[in-house]
């Protein structure tokens, strides 16, 4: 079972979400990483979308969880 994000943890957005919130222009951010910088770590629902801040891009995006992974994992 996959472990639910916590706020600090490295991650990747390493594919296109199937979630219904996955936007086309959010295709740009395909392979960039960053940080976890609001989980949902009260319900730990795997539907919630979670807050990323992108390096060197300066802004800070919700994902769908189906598209990310932690930097390290495969």
């Amino acid at each position: 079972m996959k472990q639910p994000f916590r706020q600090g943890d490295r991650v990747e957005i390493y594919r296109r979400s199937q979630d219904e919130n996955w936007e086309p222009y959010m295709d740009a951010y395909l392979g960039l990483r960053g940080i976890v910088s609001d989980p949902d770590t009260v319900i730990n629902d795997p539907e919630a979308l979670v807050r990323v801040t992108l390096d060197g891009t300066g802004g800070t995006h919700r994902f769908p969880q189906d598209c990310l992974r932690r930097v390290g994992e495969e």
